[in-house]
Parts: structure tokens; sequence; C-alpha cells
């Protein structure tokens, strides 16, 4: 290879193939400068990880995609320029090899400075996912400042809890222990409005698993759950696993809130 320490800024960002990584990583060992500035890229592309996404000004876009067109490749040698006498030399003929070879090795350089300066500027650095709200409806619920709690024991074992929140018009059911439903069937949910029938509030396959029931739980007089079939019911067909006696629109502490 003609100028192995060209490769320095193409290896600090991964874009050699596997024959040119080996060859260049023996050169690696021997030589102390591509060592340093191989180094040097490595920090450039951690700072570059390390920056929150931001909205740039249209100046600076501007300004970076003028600063990029200002870079000026090297023109590529032939041994055809060297034999005709005609040519002129240009001023990398005419300059001692050395210096030519720093060249070649600025050109790498400037072009990952000014891939990481496009990175940070038009936000496509990172994505936090901490700072997008990813918490579930059922956990919402669930840590709601006005939530009460109500605890049922479940016939054959374990428990059901009902947790209300009024100001989110929400309430979750998850179970503790409670057996799974008997083949062919599933726990189904209800809720009672004031003066009407029970209507489902949708089904609950895994007790253990906090799970919303469908409906206005601020508004209901009562929850419930009975084994149904797996599909479904329109209506309750056994009688209730557990039964909620709910005060609506309250918003007490822990503890069952009407019985």
């Amino acid at each position: 290879m003609s100028d192995i320490h060209a490769l320095s800024g193409a290896y600090a960002v991964d874009a050699l193939d596997e024959t040119e990584r080996t060859e260049f990583e023996r050169h690696l060992a021997e030589c102390a400068a591509c060592r340093a500035e191989v180094a040097s890229f490595h920090e450039t592309t951690s700072l570059v990880a390390e920056t929150e996404t931001e909205t740039p000004p249209d100046s600076l876009r501007q300004g970076v995609l003028s600063g990029i067109s200002q870079i000026r490749p090297l023109p590529p040698e032939t041994s055809e320029t060297s034999e005709t006498p005609e040519t002129p030399p240009t001023p990398a003929a005419s300059e001692p090899a050395d210096q030519v070879a720093v060249r070649r090795r600025r050109l790498p350089t400037l072009l990952v400075a000014a891939a990481a300066v496009v990175l940070i500027a038009f936000g496509a650095v990172l994505w936090h996912p901490w700072q997008h709200d990813t918490t579930s409806p059922a956990d919402q619920v669930l840590q709601a400042a006005d939530a009460v709690r109500i605890t049922e024991p479940v016939p054959g074992g374990g428990e059901l809890t009902l947790v209300r929140s009024p100001s989110l018009h929400q309430a979750v059911l998850v179970g503790r222990d409670v057996p799974a439903a008997p083949a062919g069937k599933t726990y189904q949910m209800w809720l009672q409005q004031p003066g009407e029938a029970m209507v489902s509030a949708g089904l609950m396959p895994d007790a253990d698993e906090p799970t919303v029931l469908d409906g206005d739980a601020a508004t209901a007089a009562a929850a419930a759950v009975s084994v149904e079939p797996a599909a479904g019911s329109q209506q309750p067909t056994t009688d209730p696993i557990a039964l909620f006696t709910l005060s609506p629109g309250s918003s007490g502490s822990s503890g069952n809130d009407g019985a």
C-alpha cells in the first residue's frame, strides 16, 4: 500500500475492508503517529455520541455545507503526468514527498470532523428514550396520586386488587397467586354504573398481569370478575369470583371504597 498512514481516519470510523484493516493494524503496532491520530479520531466520535439532539439554526446548516464544499481533494497521481514534458508540474508534484504525505493524512481528518459537525447540526446523533413518556396506561393508574386500592380474596387461592384513579377515570385489576382459568375459559372483568346492569370491561387472560378495565371507572358503582368462555360473554354467566363495591368519584386512601 503506497501510503498506509492515510488510512487512519477510515480505520477510526470502521470504513476499511478486512484486508485493509488487517494490514493497517499491523502497521499501527509500529507507528506511534498513527496510533495518536486514531486516538484523536476516537475522541472526536465519542464527543459526538455524547451530544444531545438540538434543532440548529439555518445559518449553522449553511455554514457547514459551505465549509464542506471548500475541502479540495488531492488530484489523482498518474504516470502520464510525470512523463509528459509539455505538462507543467502541479503544486503537489513539486512538493517534497513528506509534505504530500502530510496533506493526504489531513484530508481524512477534515472529512471526519465535517461529518461530526453535520451529525450534530442535523440532530441525528442520539435518541434518548428517557426524554419520552413511555409509562403504560396501567402504570399511570397504579402510580396516580389519587389511586385507591381494594383487595378481595379469590376462591381457590390468591387475591385480586382493583386500583382506581378517579382523575384518570380508569381502573386496573391485578392478581397475586390467582390460579389460571380452567381450559377453554378466561377471566372477564365487569363494570356497573349506578342503576344499570354489569357491562363487560374486557378480558383478563393472565390475572397476575395488570389489566386496564374498559369504561369509566370514576363513575362506576361496582366492578367484578367472573370466569367466562374464552371468547367472553355479553353478560356474566357465572357468579363473580371477586366483587368490588365502589363509591363513584371518591378518591380516598388505600382500602375498600365502599365496603
